[in-house]
């Protein structure tokens, strides 16, 4: 019997895994421009008063990683899966080139802790603020060429051939993961084929250690292309973006993903893009400074501080005070409390009254709320550099409110869907929908505060 003709979709799927040498290529390539977009500003100076991004290597550079770079790269997540991670990523590599000629150590169990992606993006997240990663070089290079060195010494240490750094620990691993749920493309699994495939096929090496038999969604899928067409059941496919929520398949990295989902994403990330515009900082920041002035306490009024623990450039008048480092902080941690809180209790009592749906399950719902926010908080930084050259898109805000509306809808849609499952009565399931409904709302009303609001 004739095999079915292949999509092109399948085809490009296939094409990536027999252009191995050319995909590496590009991946050495990226680690180059990557290595010399964050080294050589750090070398340069300051850009002078009037610089721009056509005349100035440091201010084209950020523009290039920051304004440009960056948004891409959560858009094309959010679109295509995590092509990124298995095709582009300089930091997978490194970390997976480590592995082919480290030690292929076991890998321990501390490391395959599930929570580790939260912790490192809270924390690489606040600590930018603090240095203002976005707007020089060296905390750039310290933050991101750190977690690169990293990454290749995980690499060394452990496993052989694999990307153990991406899989475990890598700072935005979870929130690709998020993402990859809505993705419209998927590398698609067909167990039946797999179970009836004759004869022994050839080895596939996964590097981020997907047990692909069993894979079910494109979280854990780096979509690199190397196990397209084995044993005739897997293939680049498309899939309905909503697929993999509604599926609401049980994991166990769910309980992870839906607390940095609920306190990283829509919390950490939505503070750290909120503090710097919000009058509310700067009238705590105005109070908290007269009071210790008023009562003689000039400690944290200082601007003492090494540039890689607070912001620190007295030649263009920015350097942060110890107590701008304290508000930075207790801003960034108030708001994702109050907001993870409420989230996360909202999400656990929608849960409870739907019955049949656990919270976790749940939350995934808010993935593309999350999304949404994520890219208009970093092309908050392309329009900033985009202004400071004397041009501004037209229809911006038109285009952040339909972004985001749609986003919110999509979340709303998704949660009722999700709650519907739970077979509880219909007063129950409103109020569910009712409770579902407040993490979305307040994610919507702070991105209204910072663009429109304040």
């Amino acid at each position: 019997m004739p095999r079915p003709r292949k999509t092109r979709l399948a085809r490009i799927g296939d094409a990536l895994r027999r252009h191995r040498r050319a995909v590496l290529a590009v991946q050495w390539f990226v680690v180059a421009f990557y290595a010399a977009l964050v080294v050589v500003p750090v070398f340069l100076p300051l850009p002078p008063t009037g610089a721009s991004i056509v005349s100035n290597l440091t201010l084209a550079a950020q523009f290039a990683f920051w304004g440009l770079w960056w948004p891409g790269v959560i858009l094309s997540t959010a679109l295509f899966g995590r092509v990124w991670c298995g095709v582009f990523c300089p930091e997978g590599a490194v970390t997976e080139y480590a592995s082919r000629h480290g030690l292929g150590r076991t890998i321990p169990r501390w490391v395959r802790w599930s929570g580790w992606p939260v912790v490192a993006f809270v924390c690489t997240t606040v600590y930018g603020q603090l240095v203002s990663v976005y707007q020089y070089a060296a905390p750039a290079l310290l933050i991101l060429g750190g977690s690169t060195v990293l990454a290749a010494a995980v690499g060394f240490v452990w496993g052989r051939e694999k990307r153990v750094w991406c899989r475990y620990l890598c700072p935005v691993s979870g929130v690709f993961a998020l993402l990859a749920k809505i993705a419209p493309l998927h590398y698609r699994v067909d167990e039946a084929a797999w179970k009836a495939y004759p004869g022994r096929p050839p080895r596939v090496d996964c590097a981020p250690l997907v047990d692909l038999r069993h894979m079910t969604g494109a979280s854990d899928c780096h979509a690199c292309g190397r196990c397209s067409g084995h044993r005739d059941a897997i293939e680049f496919a498309a899939r309905s973006p909503s697929q993999e929520v509604l599926a609401a398949a049980p994991s166990r990295n769910d309980r992870a993903l839906a607390l940095l989902l609920v306190f990283g994403t829509l919390g950490v990330a939505v503070g750290a893009f909120q503090w710097s515009v919000s009058p509310w900082f700067t009238a705590a920041r105005q109070a908290a400074a007269t009071w210790l002035i008023d009562h003689d306490a000039f400690l944290l009024l200082q601007d003492n501080a090494p540039w890689w623990l607070l912001t620190h450039y007295p030649e263009v008048n920015d350097a942060f005070t110890w107590l701008d480092g304290l508000l930075v902080c207790g801003y960034i941690g108030a708001y994702t409390l109050i907001t993870g809180v409420l989230g996360w209790a909202a999400l656990r009592g929608a849960a409870r009254l739907a019955s049949g749906v656990g919270w976790a399950a749940l939350a995934m719902g808010l993935v593309p709320i999350a999304g949404a926010g994520l890219f208009l908080g970093l092309s908050m930084t392309t329009l900033t550099q985009l202004r400071a050259e004397g041009w501004v898109p037209p229809g911006v805000s038109g285009a952040r409110a339909l972004l985001l509306a749609g986003a919110a809808l999509w979340s709303l849609w998704l949660g009722w869907r999700l709650l519907a499952r739970g077979g509880a009565a219909r007063p129950r399931r409103l109020a569910a929908a009712a409770l579902y409904t407040l993490p979305a709302a307040l994610a919507v009303a702070s991105w209204w505060l910072i663009f429109w609001g304040w």
